[in-house]
């Protein structure tokens, strides 16, 4: 467990270095009188520091050799 755990860790970690965020469509209600309702497309951003990627990554490689330390 411990082992995929921190795979798993470097690799979220890895990916969190290379992509510093993401953007995505979300579609919010402007106005809703009665029948009639006006919607309109909204773009939101998802941004991480890249330091949260490294400390990841860190965290991982310490799981990893302590789980193979203890085989």
């Amino acid at each position: 467990m411990g082992k995929s755990l921190g795979v798993l860790l470097i690799v979220v970690g890895l990916i969190m270095l290379v992509w510093s965020g993401f953007t995505y469509t979300k579609e919010e209600k402007i106005v809703d009188v009665g029948a009639i309702e006006i919607t309109a497309d909204k773009q939101k951003t998802v941004n991480w520091p890249p330091y949260v990627g490294a400390i990841a990554m860190v965290v991982g490689v310490i799981i990893y050799i302590g789980a193979k330390r203890r085989q």
